[in-house]
């Protein structure tokens, strides 16, 4: 004898329904993903003019994130002579005169991490869990309602979904909020370059979290070899 599955009307009724709640549920939760934020603010920053015959230095502090201050610094040449500026050779001076070296941007992105980035990576999990979540139960309930049978499937489609939601969301969403926090932290990071005559270069540098009194420049001359150093107050 064989046996086969039979599908009234009312059931093929029922499966169209279901499908139609099946997109819109996903429409829905995947339209209201967010993306994790970044862990320094896109706000416009004032930088350094370039003016005849000098070498003009900025530097705007911002609020720390995790243990790392970051600094938001610019050189500006208005000088023939082109100057060599390296991300290594900003220091910030604590009220001693003490110079203290930057934190490299790796090391910074960790630190950085202890606050910013774990918050946007539990966030971004919690975001996908609930996806999961609600996907998986939506299905189960499509299913069980297809086939009249309600409870059962969307209990055993929500904790199915659910729990496959709960560890690969929560790692994704990790994840992704650890590279976009070293992306964004690598890309607006102050580069090792030259500013030649008329130019302003600006970017972050990033200091342990302290007190501090000045930053300190330190340029190369690219003519004759000659260092040239530069302080700032601290604002």
């Amino acid at each position: 004898m064989k046996y086969g599955v039979i599908i009234t009307k009312m059931q093929f009724h029922r499966m169209k329904i279901a499908s139609f709640t099946l997109t819109a549920i996903i429409t829905a939760f995947v339209g209201g993903c967010a993306v994790a934020p970044a862990p320094l603010p896109a706000t416009p920053h004032v930088v350094a003019t370039p003016q005849n015959g000098m070498v003009n230095v900025a530097a705007q502090p911002l609020k720390p994130v995790g243990d790392v201050l970051p600094v938001y610094v610019s050189i500006a040449n208005g000088t023939e002579i082109p100057r060599i500026v390296a991300p290594d050779q900003v220091f910030a001076l604590n009220e001693g005169g003490e110079r203290i070296a930057p934190i490299p941007t790796g090391e910074a992105a960790r630190q950085a991490g202890g606050v910013g980035e774990l918050k946007a990576a539990l966030e971004s999990g919690a975001i996908s869990g609930g996806f999961g979540t609600g996907i998986g139960a939506g299905l189960g309930a499509a299913a069980g309602s297809a086939f009249g049978a309600v409870g059962s499937g969307a209990l055993l489609g929500g904790a199915i979904g659910g729990a496959e939601a709960l560890f690969s969301g929560v790692s994704s969403g990790v994840r992704s909020a650890h590279r976009q926090a070293n992306q964004q932290i690598a890309s607006v990071a102050l580069k090792h370059g030259k500013v030649y005559r008329g130019f302003t270069q600006s970017g972050y540098v990033f200091f342990p979290k302290g007190n501090y009194a000045n930053l300190e420049f330190v340029l190369v001359n690219q003519e004759t070899g000659d260092t040239q150093d530069i302080k700032t107050p601290w604002r």
